[in-house]
């Protein structure tokens, strides 16, 4: 008996230290762009042409890129943009995809039904095939481009699918209808007890499309260069493309201004970080 029990426990190390061997491998794997581009970015060009890979240097380590790539992308209105953008389209779609997977949720008839199943199937249609008629009709038609209201009211809608479906499966299974009903003998409005009461116990959910919608429109560039096409409306995506020019491009700068782009994401996460995991968990675990 003791036998199999130490048999089976060798097993059992040998294949936690595989699995952990394989997750340090693949945890390389991801970051090995991201130590590349961090890398290069205190490099001169051509440290970085000659050898990417290396961590030694014939001119050494350098700041200038960043001071080149925060003068030349104008970060502080790129981000100014960005922020206004993000912060506004990610708000719009917390409350109004909250509020419509509550109803959706509650209202026991057709109408929610039905209304829940087309936007469910809206999320199968990409973008790409609606993107020339989009922009005809808010350019051509109604003359709605280079405002970045007509961007947040884009990426609002866009996103209003799929923060509803996921909205809704925690309300059903998360959240019980007693304390919604307990709040209606102490006197709330629907209103009063989706603010006081459902809303409040979103949390964790909320936190996780906090992060993935802010991810998602921070980082999109196809959408705002089709809508935003004067410099002073960039966000920080398409002020990086100011790097690149037609016949040669200065890497080392380029690289600095990745790193400006994604470095305020990368604090979001870390704030957020153990909000999302639970709200992934409670996603997850039927209560």
């Amino acid at each position: 008996m003791s036998r199999n029990s130490k048999v089976g426990g060798t097993k059992r190390r040998v294949l936690d230290v595989v699995g952990f061997t394989a997750i340090i491998v693949l945890f390389l794997l991801y970051m090995v762009p991201f130590i590349l581009v961090l890398l290069n970015s205190f490099k001169q060009k051509r440290d970085i042409i000659k050898n990417p890979f290396s961590l030694i240097t014939e001119k050494g380590y350098t700041l200038a890129n960043y001071t080149k790539a925060f003068e030349k992308m104008e970060f502080i209105k790129a981000f100014g943009n960005s922020l206004f953008i993000t912060g506004l389209s990610t708000l719009l779609v917390i409350i109004f995809a909250s509020m419509v997977a509550y109803y959706f949720t509650r209202a026991k008839n057709t109408f929610s039904r039905v209304f829940f199943a087309l936007m469910a199937a809206s999320m199968i249609i990409p973008f790409q095939a609606i993107m020339i008629p989009l922009v005809s009709i808010y350019g051509s038609g109604l003359h709605l481009l280079n405002h970045r209201l007509t961007l947040i009211f884009m990426h609002t809608g866009f996103a209003l699918s799929m923060s509803v479906f996921i909205y809704q499966g925690f309300i059903k299974s998360g959240i019980p209808i007693s304390l919604e009903e307990a709040a209606y003998l102490d006197g709330c409005t629907n209103v009063q007890t989706f603010f006081k009461v459902v809303f409040p116990l979103l949390k964790p959910t909320t936190a996780t499309l906090v992060i993935l919608n802010v991810l998602a429109f921070w980082n999109d560039y196809l959408l705002p260069s089709l809508v935003l096409g004067k410099k002073n409306l960039y966000t920080l995506p398409l002020s990086t493309y100011s790097f690149y020019g037609t016949y040669s491009s200065d890497y080392g700068v380029i690289m600095a201004a990745l790193v400006l782009t994604v470095a305020p994401i990368l604090v979001l996460y870390l704030f957020l970080q153990k909000e999302i995991i639970d709200g992934v968990v409670a996603g997850a675990v039927k209560s």
